[in-house]
């Protein structure tokens, strides 16, 4: 599969390593393309480099990993291009950085509609399928995820959160060893869902499907599951407790 990473930092150049070493070709960008001579040399011609509009065309597939201050001009640039591909975003939205009204850190304000309070809802969702939880108790909250904000921005892309609660260190350290470490998945399109499961089973984890765009939250900065380094066999209770802490 050809596949395009917009941003070429740590995660985006790791992931985009990643492909190529399970078979993909991969065309990523960059702002310092000399700085990934040597990186490029390695891959053997499944590497490139490109613009960003060049490298939202050439995928059929994009790997969505710019600095969130970035992700807007990101999205102008290829949004076109972008349209009915799936989109992996990998990035969280940062305190400070320019998004959309009620866009950024996981805080209380998420969490201020009525059903989230109702102790009867929460008992309910808690209790059902935690994938499906997760989207009954967000639904009336305020406030967006960053992966709502992307949507909204390019809305003919088929978004999908994933990749990005762990850090890189983390990763390649877990990356193919039993047990397989978790990817939290999170998005309302079926293709996306089943192209990030596949991606993610490439480089050497486990997809584990925690909900809609509105879960994605969870997973972002300051959500319950950032940072949570789980094993996939522990997943459907990380997921439950994260729900937990929204009462």
């Amino acid at each position: 599969m050809r596949i395009g990473v917009i941003g070429a930092g740590q995660l985006g150049g790791t992931l985009a390593t990643w492909c190529v070493e399970s078979g993909h070709d991969v065309a990523v960008t960059s702002r310092h393309p000399e700085r990934l001579r040597e990186q490029v040399d390695r891959m053997n011609g499944k590497l490139r480099v490109m613009s960003v509009p060049q490298a939202a065309a050439f995928g059929e597939m994009v790997i969505f990993a710019p600095n969130w201050s970035g992700a807007k001009e990101a999205v102008d640039v290829t949004r076109t291009a972008l349209e009915g591909k799936v989109v992996i975003d990998v990035t969280n939205p940062a305190d400070g950085a320019p998004v959309a009204a009620g866009t950024g850190a996981f805080t209380g304000s998420y969490l201020t509609g009525a059903s989230i309070k109702d102790p009867i809802l929460v008992a309910a969702a808690i209790n059902g399928p935690p994938s499906e939880a997760a989207d009954r108790m967000l639904a009336h909250a305020s406030g967006k995820s960053g992966l709502e904000t992307l949507i909204e921005w390019a809305p003919g892309a088929h978004w999908v959160k994933a990749f990005n609660t762990i850090s890189t260190d983390v990763l390649s350290r877990r990356r193919g060893h039993d047990p397989l470490l978790a990817e939290f998945v999170c998005t309302d399109e079926r293709d996306a869902r089943e192209a990030a499961c596949r991606i993610i089973r490439d480089l050497g984890f486990a997809p584990f499907y925690a909900g809609g765009a509105k879960a994605a939250r969870l997973t972002e900065t300051g959500g319950p599951l950032q940072s949570r380094e789980v094993d996939v066999r522990d997943a459907t209770d990380a997921l439950a407790e994260a729900l937990a802490a929204l009462r």
